[in-house]
């Protein structure tokens, strides 16, 4: 055995040892008729932050809706066609990542025990983003110049949206008095 399964091993027998101390201490001890049981209970409220997969899709959605919006920017600037397409393509997958991010979050949000305020109002963003990113795709969709005044307007908020989404995913909530 090498050193480093010597020390994990002792750690585990110290760490029993001490569990099985804590446990006979607390049967030996028996509560009197004097001393009185009371439970307290405090109702904290927590969310950490979403699992990896939810985390990955929710921050993928920026960069794909950022690079729509600076691939408008490109194309207003020097008409060139290609840049509509690449917008096109961005748009579609941030669509994918945020669509997938906006399943998860439904399901947070079912799940939740308190179905009101910041679970609610991620999933509502995260809505929005997607509903004005597909009204954005269908925009794109369209020949050529005929997208750029609107699109780039939707561009440039669904973007907006996508970094609110994300900041408010991506942060914790933490009330109850837990620092």
């Amino acid at each position: 055995m090498n050193l480093y399964a010597d020390d994990t091993i002792l750690f585990y027998a110290q760490s029993e040892r001490a569990w099985q101390a804590s446990v006979s201490a607390l049967q030996a001890r028996s509560l009197s008729d004097e001393e009185p049981a009371v439970t307290a209970t405090t109702r904290r409220t927590y969310r950490i932050t979403p699992k990896p997969l939810h985390a990955i899709l929710l921050a993928g959605t920026v960069p794909l809706f950022l690079g729509a919006l600076l691939s408008d920017i490109a194309y207003y600037s020097s008409y060139q066609i290609q840049w509509s397409n690449f917008a096109s393509w961005l748009i579609a997958g941030g669509l994918v990542f945020c669509g997938l991010a906006l399943l998860f979050a439904l399901i947070n949000l079912i799940r939740a025990n308190r179905k009101a305020g910041r679970p609610l109002i991620y999933f509502l963003l995260l809505l929005a983003t997607w509903v004005l990113g597909f009204i954005n795709a269908l925009e794109h969709a369209k020949d050529a110049w005929a997208t750029m005044p609107l699109g780039l307007g939707l561009s440039v908020i669904v973007t907006l949206l996508a970094c609110v989404a994300s900041w408010v995913g991506l942060t914790k909530l933490r009330s109850g008095g837990a620092k």
